[in-house]
């Protein structure tokens, strides 16, 4: 055994150890108990928020379209709504969806430095930089207890983007609750591991998204990291549901130092690199900041520069600074 495995193997033991204050098969209870201490979060919204993080799977499958039972689904809330028993915002048709789960964008350094907080945080509202009426909270309770996850929307696909294990459950009664429930899918990571996870990702062309949903305490719960054909909310950004604020950064090209090469064009989740007139511009209403251009320009020719125009940056230190 090598240095670096002895190091990973004293790190994953002492991270079972820190863990061993869990009780056993209590996330539910846990959960239960943040849940009666959110304001406005009614019985119906924990049930939504355990069904969701109690069977991800099946919960995910049937919103991208991909299990038998979507079709059902669909129709049962189309007679619902014929009945007047259920509104139309209840059955989430576009728009509507992406007031209570959806995702910030964040280049890779700002998300490895959110995966590094070693202190609870509080900050309830975060209107300015989460730009959604409901779900805007950043609370980290315990933000050193991380579990990765097996990825809901690339597990739903028949041929999936690997690796499967890139989403990142950050604090509790999330992360306990993963583990709890999901053992063969989830296991605890620490806060390195979560940043070379982020690393990796991000070398292979996918999006960091900190994402936030109603059900889930109306907070902060998750980093996933997106790849475009796989990723729910990518497809619903892409089909008119705005599911993802931007990160609050656009790219710009140096034309200067532009060679044409096309890297970036091809490169691009988000399709926002365009080539004009004069070489390769930036679509700014389609860019949303996540800085893989950047970092596949050989030419140094891309930068990300604040846009305050398309939202504020989720920057974590600014954050530790409110409290």
């Amino acid at each position: 055994m090598n240095r670096d495995q002895m190091k990973d193997q004293g790190l994953r033991a002492s991270l079972s150890g820190a863990r061993s204050d869990l009780p056993k098969r209590g996330s539910t209870w846990r959960f239960q108990k943040e849940a009666r201490n959110t304001p406005g979060y009614s019985f119906c919204d924990f049930l939504h928020g355990y069904f969701y993080a109690r069977w991800p799977y099946l919960y995910i499958s049937i919103g991208l379209g991909e299990h038998p039972l979507a079709k059902a689904y669909r129709g049962l809330v189309s007679r619902l709504q014929r009945l007047g028993l259920m509104r139309p915002t209840d059955g989430r048709p576009k728009g509507s969806v992406a007031d209570s789960y959806h995702g910030k964008v964040m280049p890779t350094e700002a998300a490895r430095r959110l995966v590094m907080v070693k202190e609870n945080l509080n900050v309830p509202d975060l209107e300015q930089i989460i730009p959604y009426p409901k779900a805007r909270s950043l609370i980290l309770e315990n933000p050193d207890h991380i579990a990765v996850l097996d990825c809901p929307c690339r597990s739903a696909r028949e041929e999936p983007c690997l690796p499967l294990d890139v989403c990142l459950i950050i604090g509790e009664p999330f992360a306990g609750f993963v583990i709890e429930h999901h053992p063969e899918k989830a296991r605890w990571i620490s806060a390195e591991e979560a940043s070379k996870i982020l690393t990796a990702e991000h070398d292979r062309g996918h999006v960091h998204h900190a994402f936030f949903k109603d059900a889930m305490l109306n907070r902060f719960y998750a980093i996933c990291n997106c790849c475009e054909c796989c990723c729910g909310a990518m497809q619903a950004q892409r089909t008119g549901s705005p599911m993802l604020a931007s990160s609050g950064y656009v790219a710009s090209v140096n034309t200067e130092l532009c060679i044409d090469c096309g890297d970036c064009e091809s490169q691009c989740p988000f399709h926002a690199v365009v080539m004009g007139d004069c070489g390769y511009q930036i679509d700014r209403s389609a860019c949303m900041g996540c800085g893989i251009c950047v970092d596949v320009c050989s030419q140094e020719a891309l930068q990300l520069i604040l846009a305050p125009d398309r939202g504020i940056p989720l920057v974590i230190e600014a954050l530790l600074n409110r409290q």
